[in-house]
């Protein structure tokens, strides 16, 4: 199973809020992102922190120096998770990975930009490092970028840490981001941009944590297909074989209208991850 999680960037304060208390209940983890967290502080954070205590939050901080020192603060008013950026020195690294562990909460470190992936990797895991942020940036995904090849990357070196993913993920290719290893699939626009943030963010986190457009498709029918089932034992018992067949046929759809469109729902998983912005 892999953890959701809803990226708030926007600059407002209350609608920050707001938006938060829609999407909660549908995520596992509540990010308020880089630029919502420079805009308004850590007054955001204590108050999402008061509001939700049944979500973990991740403040995005992308600390580039002073690890320990920066990251202190948001671990006290309520943080679970603070970035810190790959490219930052080491020693600011595990700055933020030492206060974390101080606190019992985890140290992400975010690979935005690292040339050497693979090395800057292996060396902050090293360090104790919690979580890997494998993450194609807006204007990186503007440029036609995506997630993929870094995330195969991280996932094969099998370090055992978790390995968040950020950049266009949005429902239809969030199979295809958790089979390819990631354990905290993160969505932002394709949830705040959609007509229903509560049921876009839901949708989501039933694949993440183990559902499926398939899935969902056969469960929807299931009903009829249990009737149908009840009527052919029933009429075989009594002996009408095939008045059984035609009440099954007037009950429930065929198997292959239940599978058709349990195929289509899935598809697009397997296309090539989408360019547009999603974080």
């Amino acid at each position: 199973m892999a953890q959701t999680q809803m990226a708030l960037d926007s600059l407002d304060f209350d609608a920050t809020v707001a938006l938060a208390a829609k999407v909660a209940p549908h995520v596992d983890i509540l990010e308020i992102g880089t630029p919502c967290i420079k805009h308004n502080g850590i007054k955001l954070l204590e108050t999402l922190r008061a509001k939700f205590p049944n979500n973990k939050i991740l403040v995005d901080l992308k600390t580039m120096d002073a690890g320990f020192y920066e990251a202190e603060p948001f671990y006290k008013a309520g943080a679970d998770i603070c970035t810190v950026l790959g490219t930052a020195d080491l020693g600011t690294i595990k700055g933020v990975i030492d206060v974390a562990n101080k606190y019992g909460k985890k140290a992400q470190v975010d690979l935005i930009n690292v040339a050497d992936k693979k090395t800057r990797t292996q060396e902050v895991v090293k360090l104790g490092a919690h979580i890997i942020g494998v993450h194609t940036g807006l204007d990186q995904q503007a440029a036609g970028q995506t997630p993929f090849n870094d995330l195969a990357m991280v996932a094969g070196l099998n370090l055992g840490v978790d390995i968040s993913v950020a950049g266009g993920v949005k429902a239809a290719t969030t199979q295809q981001v958790k089979d390819a290893g990631a354990t905290i699939i993160v969505a932002g626009a394709a949830i705040y941009g959609a007509a229903d943030p509560a049921a876009a963010a839901a949708e989501i986190t039933a694949i993440a944590h183990g559902g499926s457009a398939s899935a969902g498709g056969v469960k929807k029918y299931l009903p009829w297909i249990i009737a149908a089932a009840v009527l052919v034992l029933l009429f075989t018992l009594l002996g009408g074989k095939k008045e059984a067949v035609e009440q099954a046929a007037d009950v429930a759809p065929a198997a292959t209208e239940i599978a058709a469109p349990a195929a289509e729902a899935t598809a697009p998983a397997a296309e090539a991850a989408p360019a547009e912005a999603a974080k």
